[in-house]
C-alpha cells in the first residue's frame, strides 16, 4: 500500500492506474452480477451496491473535509491552539477584511442582476429574428473561454501605459480613450472603480448562460397566451413586462441564483487580473491567500465556512421556488 501512495515514477503511476481500473471493473462486475440474480441477492444489497460507493465518496470527499474545515476555523493559524470565535471576529472587524466583504456583496448583487437583465433583454430582442442563431452565438462565445483565459484577455483590454511621447497604448480600452482625445486610465489600479471593471468581466462571461436559459424559457411560452395578449391590445414593452417576464419567472430565479453562487465563488478573474490587490479582493481569493500563501489555516477555514454559509440561503431559496413552481404545474 505504501508503494502505491508514494508512486512517483511513470511506471509506478501507470501500475497504479491499471490497478484502479481493475478495481473499478471488479466492483461494477459484482454489481451487475447481483442485478442479474434478483432472486438470490436481496434488493437492499443491490441498492447498496449502487448507492454505497457514491455515499462513501461523498463522505470522504465532501462531508469529512467540511467538518474538518469547520473545526479548523476555531483554531489558530497552525491548527494547534483553540481560539474560539477569534477568526470570525477578525473577519468582521479588521478593515482589510471589511473591504473583502464589501466587494463580495457588490459581486453577489450586481453580477446576477445585470447578467440576468442583459441576458433577458438580449434573448427577447433576438427571439425569432432573421439572424437569431448568429446573434446568440456571439454572446455565448465567452462561455467557451475559461475564467483564467477571460481574465488574461481583459487584462490586456485594460492594459495601461504611461502617457508619454512615443509610448503607445496597447490596451483596447485606453486606445479608444486616446482616439477620442481623452486621457488613458489605470483601470485596474484605481479603486473603487476597479472592482466594477472586474465585475464587468464576469458579466461578459455569464451573459451567454443567462441568454441561453431565458431564451429557451421564452420559446416555451404557449402561443395561446401571446395571441390572447395581442387581442387585448398588449404589445411592445407591455408584452415584455406583463406577459414574458411573469411567464418565465422560474427560469429567472434559476439564472439569478446560479449566477449569484458563481459570483460568491469568484476567484479566477480576481486572481488573474489583480491578485486581489488595489482594493479588489473577495472572500474566495482571500481564503486562498490565507490558506496557501500566508499559511493561516484557522483564518482560511473561517473564510471558507463564511463562504459556505452565504451560499446556503441562495440554494435553499432556489429549491423552495422550484418546489413551488412544480406545485403550480
Amino acid at each position: 500500500m505504501q508503494w502505491f501512495l508514494e508512486a512517483t515514477t511513470t511506471g509506478h503511476k501507470l501500475a497504479l492506474m491499471v490497478v484502479a481500473i481493475l478495481l473499478f471493473a471488479a466492483v461494477m462486475a459484482a454489481i451487475l452480477f447481483a442485478v442479474d440474480r434478483p432472486k438470490r441477492v436481496p434488493n437492499w444489497l443491490v441498492a447498496g451496491g449502487f448507492v454505497g460507493p457514491t455515499l462513501i465518496l461523498l463522505l470522504i470527499g465532501l462531508v469529512y473535509p467540511a467538518l474538518t474545515t469547520v473545526r479548523g476555523s476555531f483554531y489558530d493559524r497552525d491548527g494547534s491552539e483553540f481560539v474560539g470565535l477569534d477568526n470570525y471576529v477578525t473577519v468582521f472587524t479588521q478593515d482589510n477584511f471589511q473591504t473583502v466583504l464589501r466587494n463580495t456583496v457588490l459581486w453577489v448583487v450586481l453580477v446576477p442582476l445585470l447578467t440576468t437583465a442583459l441576458g433577458l433583454v438580449y434573448a427577447y430582442l433576438v427571439d425569432r429574428t432573421r439572424f437569431e442563431g448568429l446573434a446568440k452565438a456571439l454572446i455565448f462565445l465567452p462561455m467557451a473561454i475559461s475564467m483564467v483565459g477571460a481574465g488574461v484577455i481583459w487584462k490586456f483590454v485594460y492594459e495601461y501605459r504611461p502617457d508619454q511621447p512615443g509610448v503607445n497604448q496597447i490596451g483596447l480600452a485606453n486606445q479608444l480613450l486616446v482616439l477620442f482625445g481623452l486621457e488613458p486610465q489605470q483601470f485596474l489600479l484605481n479603486g473603487p472603480s476597479n472592482t466594477f471593471y472586474l465585475i464587468a468581466v464576469m458579466i461578459w462571461i455569464q451573459a451567454g448562460f443567462a441568454m441561453t436559459v431565458l431564451s429557451a424559457a421564452i420559446k416555451s411560452i404557449p402561443d395561446e397566451i401571446v395571441e390572447a395578449a395581442r387581442l387585448d391590445g398588449v404589445g411592445g414593452v407591455q408584452m415584455f413586462r406583463y406577459v414574458t417576464v411573469p411567464s418565465i419567472r422560474p427560469a429567472l430565479i434559476v439564472v439569478l441564483t446560479t449566477v449569484a453562487i458563481v459570483s460568491l465563488k469568484a476567484f479566477d478573474v480576481v486572481r488573474t487580473m489583480t491578485g486581489g490587490q488595489f482594493g479588489t479582493n473577495v472572500v474566495a481569493n482571500e481564503f486562498y491567500a490565507q490558506s496557501f500563501r500566508q499559511f493561516n489555516v484557522g483564518l482560511g477555514a473561517a473564510l471558507a465556512v463564511l463562504l459556505f454559509v452565504l451560499v446556503i440561503p441562495i440554494i435553499a431559496y432556489n429549491v423552495r421556488q422550484l418546489r413551488l413552481s412544480e406545485e403550480i404545474r
